[in-house]
């Protein structure tokens, strides 16, 4: 089978989970109360996505719905690189020459990525935007690029050289060539503008459901339980899961190495991509979930703790407040974060939980 061929192959498998959701789906059982008082429910796309929203006993449903559409359709717009016209297309064009004066959404985005890859020491950075173009990966992309190419993308990644101005709410690039890449955070940070709007107008009970990589519970079940979510197994078919939790007003995000890549002489290139190498990460790990903290912070810290590896992901994860890990490597053994201990539920004999300690 030709490389070429693979990524056709691929790029459909993709499709396919993107329609179902990756990452993970509603586990209900039969005593879910919902199954009386059924949620309204809309689906559409955004962020090259699938987003839906399940709003439960909210008798104004329908305008909350046709609001937060409205409010990601003006983020999606604000920060989609491929729309030239957006205000991060702006400043990356600007790279090198002037300050770019972007909406308040943009700018508190931007300055939380760069307070994240402080935080986390560049593991993540949203600076990469020159290696996500070099690889293209998931767009296209079927070779590694060579190395001279590679080092001089990586020259240009550096959280540091984004200038921020609070006062003039200006955003500068400090060098030609860089790129700022929000794909890693802008949709957990757009889901936490939705959760924010659904507290706001004072709805209970609600399903945030960002492409199935991130869920957002908003409160309880309808009847006070706890939501159950299934984490989907993501080595076999959709409604195959690998562990249940269970939320209460909390969000559940995950990276994984499976969801774009191709395959160049037996390896497997994937799009997240390691700031200190240039390229993507060999490190055994399939996926991290991040359990608890915003939206926002487990877009960021899952990436994070994927370029940090196992020992080091977990120790930055165990002191990082309010958030709990779990790793899925690719020998199927799981590791967790302390708190998590007795609280994750395997459901598939193919997967071990490893005591870390």
């Amino acid at each position: 089978m030709t490389n070429s061929t693979k990524m056709k192959m691929i790029g459909a498998a993709i499709l396919l989970f993107v329609m179902s959701g990756i990452g993970y789906f509603l586990w209900a059982n039969g005593s879910d109360s919902s199954k009386k008082d059924p949620p309204v429910t809309k689906t559409f796309l955004k962020f090259d996505t699938v987003i839906q929203l399940k709003l439960y006993g909210d008798e104004a449903a329908e305008k909350h719905l046709g609001d937060i559409e409205k409010l990601l359709d003006r983020i999606d717009q604000q920060i989609n690189m491929s729309n030239p016209e957006s205000e991060i297309s702006r400043v990356n064009s600007a790279a090198g020459k002037e300050a770019i004066k972007v909406s308040q959404d943009t700018f508190d985005l931007v300055k939380k990525s760069v307070e994240y890859a402080q935080a986390t020491e560049g593991t993540f950075d949203p600076s990469i935007g020159s290696l996500v173009k070099l690889w293209r990966i998931g767009a296209g992309g079927q070779h590694p690029p060579a190395d001279h190419l590679i080092e001089q993308a990586k020259s240009l990644v550096n959280y540091r050289d984004i200038e921020l101005d609070e006062k003039n709410r200006t955003i500068k690039l400090a060098k030609a060539g860089m790129s700022i890449d929000l794909g890693a955070i802008g949709k957990g940070y757009a889901g936490d503008l939705v959760s924010d709007y659904l507290r706001q107008e004072k709805v209970g009970s609600a399903i945030i459901d960002l492409g199935g990589s991130t869920i957002m519970a908003i409160g309880s079940k309808p009847g006070g339980d706890v939501w159950r979510i299934g984490l989907q197994d993501p080595d076999r078919e959709r409604g195959e899961q690998i562990a249940i939790v269970q939320l209460r007003d909390e969000t559940i995000g995950t990276s994984g190495v499976y969801e774009r890549y191709f395959i160049d002489n037996g390896i497997r290139y994937h799009h997240i991509l390691d700031p200190s190498t240039g390229a993507p990460t060999q490190n055994g790990i399939k996926s991290v979930t991040i359990i608890g903290g915003t939206a926002t912070a487990g877009d960021a810290l899952s990436t994070a703790a994927i370029v940090k590896g196992l020992q080091e992901g977990l120790a930055y994860l165990e002191q990082t407040p309010d958030v709990e890990g779990m790793f899925i490597m690719e020998n199927n053994k799981v590791y967790v974060t302390s708190g998590l201990n007795g609280k994750i539920k395997l459901t598939s004999p193919q997967y071990t939980l490893v005591d870390a300690e």
